[in-house]
């Protein structure tokens, strides 16, 4: 089990990390084919494929999908790329949080600070008087 010391230091380097993730988005490149439905074409055969790949960045926004049309070649590397960078971005997020939690656990309680949250406590110390009405 790492000491406090050690998690701090590895906290430090996934806010590093985090902060070197690059240009990012959410959403999801996918490649689709199609069939045109001319009963002439070569896709009209069962077994061929369709037309494309054709590549899509979906995303969902206010619960709603939206797609945008990819071109293959630069556009479509950099959607990757910037997708890639958002699935490492939420993975080290997810790390910081459990190492959080670590140090969080590891670290020891300050002597006055259940005394203070005692204090901190409002209201009266006697009990109420009133008593519920019978029905």
């Amino acid at each position: 089990m790492p000491n406090l010391s050690q998690l701090e230091q590895h906290r430090s380097q996934l806010h590093d990390q985090t902060a070197a993730v690059g240009d990012l988005r959410r959403g999801s490149v996918t490649a689709t084919y199609r069939r045109c439905g001319k009963p002439n074409c070569a896709c009209a055969d069962p077994q061929h494929p369709g037309h494309g790949p054709q590549h899509r960045l979906t995303r969902s926004v206010k619960g709603k999908t939206e797609a945008v049309q990819l071109q293959p070649g630069p556009e479509l590397e950099k959607a990757r790329r910037e997708v890639a960078n958002y699935k490492r971005f939420v993975a080290l997020g997810q790390e910081i949080i459990e190492v959080n939690e670590q140090i969080c656990e590891a670290r020891p309680a300050m002597p006055g600070e259940e005394a203070a949250a005692r204090l901190e406590k409002k209201g009266s110390s006697r009990a109420s008087k009133r008593r519920s009405v019978e029905r």
